[in-house]
């Protein structure tokens, strides 16, 4: 496991969580994400010698701990911009703590985002050979 990738290209969660606060709408957002996992796979495939699954999946993680955060600390401000996630919100169970309902569901799309990142890394890893 290459922990300094991880970390590194865990940034692209960072810029992730305070951009779907303040500028990506959710419309878009499965797009920019896509476009993240695509490039992260091919550094990871092109940067480490094996355990490509698991440094995908543990960047999922690391950027679940970003996003979650940044959502849960700027809460007021990411509701006032997606006002669609703030309705779907009221209906979910524990709809008075809205911030515990996003510690709770932001370690699981952490996962299940884990798993595609891990996937996408590992299917790079063997069309991007490393040369010898």
């Amino acid at each position: 496991m290459n922990k300094n990738l991880i970390f590194k290209l865990s940034f692209f969660g960072l810029a992730m969580a305070f951009a779907t606060v303040y500028i990506i709408p959710s419309t878009i957002e499965p797009l920019c994400w896509l476009l993240i996992f695509i490039i992260c796979a091919y550094i990871i495939a092109k940067k480490c010698n094996s355990h490509y699954f698991l440094n995908g999946f543990m960047v999922c993680l690391m950027n679940a701990v970003w996003v979650t955060s940044a959502h849960v600390l700027l809460y007021n401000d990411y509701m006032a911009n997606h006002l669609d996630e703030a309705a779907l919100m009221s209906e979910m169970p524990l709809p008075t703590h809205p911030r515990l309902m996003m510690l709770i569901t932001g370690p699981i799309i952490g996962i299940i985002s884990g798993l595609v990142l891990g996937l996408f890394s590992y299917v790079a890893s063997k069309l991007f050979k490393k040369k010898s």
